[in-house]
């Protein structure tokens, strides 16, 4: 395994605001708003009661945990449209052959989240677009 591939798997910033890097404040619900994701629909990713489902100090640990990943799914696919807001959201909305026809978006919302970054994070790779992480000394 060369060390690139080990650390391809988080974009090099932060371009579409979620708060991930520079000492920024993590904000899942941009995310959701990214998305445009419901209630319910956060609860089913999530795996946490609709409920509980919020985005104050107090939301569940499993809901940003989950917000972070996708969050930084959604950074590396941005990067491939040079931080595009609009390109990247579109290529969540549309739907994908690659992906049996459904959309990235429809992916996250079926629970299906860690099969969508493994295909994303392999095509990256396939194509030589992966982040070109520096090796900790």
């Amino acid at each position: 395994m060369n060390t690139v591939s080990l650390f391809q798997n988080l974009p090099q910033g932060d371009p579409l605001g979620f708060g991930l890097f520079s000492g920024g404040t993590f904000r899942p619900e941009k995310v959701r708003d990214f998305l445009d994701l419901s209630k319910e629909e956060v609860s089913r990713v999530a795996n946490v009661s609709v409920k509980s489902v919020r985005f104050d100090d107090a939301i569940p640990a499993a809901v940003r945990e989950r917000f972070e990943e996708i969050a930084v799914t959604c950074n590396l696919v941005a990067e491939v449209f040079d931080g595009d807001k609009e390109k990247t959201a579109l290529w969540f909305r549309t739907k994908n052959p690659m992906l049996g026809d459904v959309s990235p978006r429809d992916m996250i919302r079926l629970r299906r989240f860690d099969r969508l970054r493994r295909f994303i994070i392999g095509a990256l790779a396939d194509n030589g677009m992966a982040p070109q992480a520096q090796a900790p000394a």
